[in-house]
């Protein structure tokens, strides 16, 4: 069924078109329904499938519009993730059905802050493919990798730890390499910042 045919419209109208025949009808099947017989019946049929085809061709203009320019709704998943709604952020994500470099640099975002950085990067991966000549995706790629590393050279460097004291040799202390510890609460927030400060750079198309 053409439901813009419904309203007397085509695809062609405009938002304020579609609302203002939407009003006219709902208000003349409104009256029209309280008619004895048959045409009140009609009326409020016609009612019914107004109401219906109104809810989902704003639906589906809504929907349209975010994947046809998709700034707004980048903006608005950019503070909703700097408020922490990361739910609400994944949301707007999931009503994109065009998904851009943009769109898969938001959701490597999101799957940062979950903590699934396998995930992160993949988007990351995906966004750089899709526009190599962004910057900021470039970078939060690079800094989620220095993260990484970072974390798995912890792990090993855990793994690796001497005896406890108790069980050494008298006399004898442990070696402390690597980093210091002031390096080393440096490296760590540094790396826990990549993807927010990205948040803070401009948008690349």
């Amino acid at each position: 069924m053409d439901l813009y045919a419904l309203f007397g419209l085509t695809e062609t109208a405009t938002d304020e078109e579609l609302n203002a025949a939407y009003e006219r009808l709902r208000e003349q099947y409104r009256e029209e329904r309280w008619q004895d017989g048959e045409p009140g019946n009609e009326a409020a049929r016609k009612l019914t499938e107004l109401e219906n085809a109104y809810k989902e061709l704003t639906a589906e203009r809504k929907r349209q519009s975010k994947n046809t320019t998709g700034e707004a709704a980048f903006e608005e998943i950019s503070r909703l993730l700097k408020e922490g709604d990361i739910n609400g952020a994944q949301a707007v994500l999931d009503e994109f059905n065009e998904r851009s470099a943009e769109w898969h640099y938001l959701q490597a975002v999101v799957y940062y802050k979950k903590g699934w950085m396998n995930d992160s990067k993949k988007q990351l991966e995906i966004a750089m493919q899709m526009n190599p000549d962004c910057n900021k995706y470039r970078d939060a790629y690079g800094k989620l990798n220095a993260k990484a590393d970072y974390e798995q050279k912890q792990r090993d460097a855990a793994g690796n730890q001497q005896a406890p004291y108790s069980s050494m040799p008298s006399g004898e202390m442990p070696q402390m390499g690597g980093m210091g510890m002031c390096e080393q609460c440096c490296c760590c927030c540094g790396a826990n910042m990549c993807i927010n400060s990205c948040l803070r750079g401009c948008m690349c198309r």
